[in-house]
C-alpha cells in the first residue's frame, strides 16, 4: 500500500511536461511491467503493446491458441495496476443483458433497480469473444466505443479507466461467430502471446513449484488514480507533424496495395496516433519518435486490413502488407528540438498531392 501512495504522489502533476515528470512516469510503468513479469511469462514487446493500448484508452484483441496465458496475463495486468477485473466467458447462449446488466424488481423496496453486469469493471476479459452470437458481441463493442451502456432507456457510465481485453482461438472455428471487420477495427491493438521459449517454460515450472495456488497473482504497484494520470500524460505527448504525416502515408499505402480490399481506416489512423503517444510515456519521453510508430505498426494496423481473395489464396498475411508499407514509405527525419512543419507547409503538400493526382499540376 505504501508503494501505491508513493507513486500517486510522484505523478500528481497531470500537466507536468518536464523531462523529470516523463522519467517518473517511465519508472512507474517499468515497476508495473516488472511486477507483471513476476507472474506471467510474456514477451516485453507484446506487454508494451498491451500497456500502450491501456494508456491510450484503447482495447486489446489477443488471438492465440489455448493455454498460452491470455487469461493470466489480463488478470495480472489488472492486479498490478490496482484495477477491478472481471472475466466474461463468451458462449453461444450468452445474452447482451448477461454482459451489460439488467433491471430487476426489488420486492423489499417495491421498485425496479439496475443490476450492473460484469462489463462494469476497469479491466474486462472477454474470453473467446467469437463464440458469442453477433448481438452479444455488438453489446460489448458498443460499450467499448461509447464507454457506457443503455438499459431500458437509462444510460449508465462505465468506470474509468476502462479497457477490454478480448481473446479468440484461431484454430477452432466450429460453433464460432467471426468478428466482422468493422468490429475488429474498434480494437486499438491486436497481438498474440505465442509459445514461450525453453527458458520461459522452465521459469513457469519453477514458479509453479514455489507456490501453493494454481494461478499466480501479484500485489498492486499503483492504483486507478495513477493509471488515469498516466493516461492524461499520454494526451500531452508531442507528435511532430512529419510523424503525423508518416502515419497517414503508411495507412494510405495499405489502401492502395493490390493485396487489400480495405486498408487502414481513418479511425485506425487515430488509434495508431494514440498508441504511439502512450509508447512515448512508457519509454519516458514527452515526444514520439519514428521507432514508436514502426514498433507498433503491425499490432495497431494489421488487423484492420481486409485482404483480397487472391491474396488469401496465395497465403499473404496482413502483416506482410504492413511490412511492405514500412519498407517503401520514407521515414521522416525529426528532432524533438526542431520545429515541426507549419500548417501552411502541410497544406501546400496536400494541395500539391491533389494536383498531381488530378493531373492539374503544371509540371504534368
Amino acid at each position: 500500500m505504501q508503494e501505491i501512495l508513493e507513486y500517486r504522489g510522484s505523478l500528481s502533476g497531470m500537466n507536468d511536461l518536464s523531462e523529470e515528470a516523463a522519467e517518473e512516469a517511465e519508472t512507474v510503468v517499468l515497476a508495473v511491467t516488472e511486477r507483471i513479469e513476476t507472474a506471467a511469462v510474456v514477451d516485453r514487446s507484446v506487454l508494451n503493446a498491451v500497456l500502450a493500448a491501456l494508456l491510450a484508452r484503447g482495447h486489446v484483441l489477443l488471438e492465440d491458441v489455448p493455454g498460452t496465458g491470455k487469461t493470466v496475463t489480463a488478470r495480472v495486468i489488472a492486479e498490478a495496476m490496482g484495477l477491478e477485473f472481471t472475466r466474461i466467458q463468451f458462449t453461444p447462449d450468452l445474452l447482451p443483458a448477461d454482459v451489460t446488466g439488467s433491471t430487476i424488481y426489488d420486492e423489499h423496496a417495491g421498485e425496479f433497480e439496475f443490476a450492473p453486469g460484469p462489463v462494469f469493471a476497469n479491466v474486462v476479459l472477454a474470453d473467446e469473444i467469437n463464440r458469442a452470437p453477433p448481438k452479444t458481441q455488438a453489446a460489448l463493442l458498443e460499450a467499448m466505443e461509447e464507454r457506457q451502456v443503455s438499459v431500458d432507456g437509462t444510460t449508465y457510465d462505465l468506470p474509468e479507466p476502462f479497457i477490454v481485453i478480448a481473446t479468440q482461438n484461431p484454430i477452432e472455428q466450429e460453433g464460432t461467430f467471426r468478428l466482422p471487420e468493422a468490429q475488429r477495427d474498434r480494437f486499438s491493438v491486436k497481438t498474440s502471446l505465442g509459445y514461450p521459449d525453453i527458458s520461459g517454460e522452465m521459469e513457469l515450472l519453477d514458479r509453479r513449484a514455489n507456490r501453493r495456488s494454481l494461478a499466480p497473482s501479484v500485489e498492486p504497484v499503483v492504483g486507478a488514480d495513477t493509471v488515469r494520470v498516466l493516461q492524461d500524460r499520454a494526451e500531452d505527448v508531442t507528435v511532430d507533424r512529419k510523424l503525423r504525416r508518416y502515419i497517414i502515408e503508411l495507412a494510405r499505402t495499405t489502401r492502395t496495395d493490390d493485396r487489400t480490399r480495405t486498408g487502414v481506416s481513418p479511425r485506425g489512423v487515430q488509434r495508431v496516433f494514440e498508441a504511439t503517444r502512450a509508447a512515448a510515456v512508457i519509454d519516458g519521453r514527452t515526444y514520439v519518435v519514428p521507432d514508436d510508430i514502426k514498433r507498433l505498426a503491425e499490432a495497431t494496423m494489421a488487423h484492420r486490413l481486409v485482404l483480397t481473395t487472391e491474396a488469401t489464396i496465395d497465403g499473404v498475411e496482413r502483416r506482410d502488407v504492413i511490412r511492405h508499407a514500412l519498407d517503401i514509405v520514407d521515414v521522416p527525419a525529426v528532432s524533438p528540438d526542431a520545429p515541426g512543419d507549419t500548417d501552411d507547409e502541410v497544406a501546400d503538400a496536400d494541395r500539391d498531392e491533389r494536383r498531381q493526382s488530378s493531373g492539374d499540376d503544371p509540371a504534368w
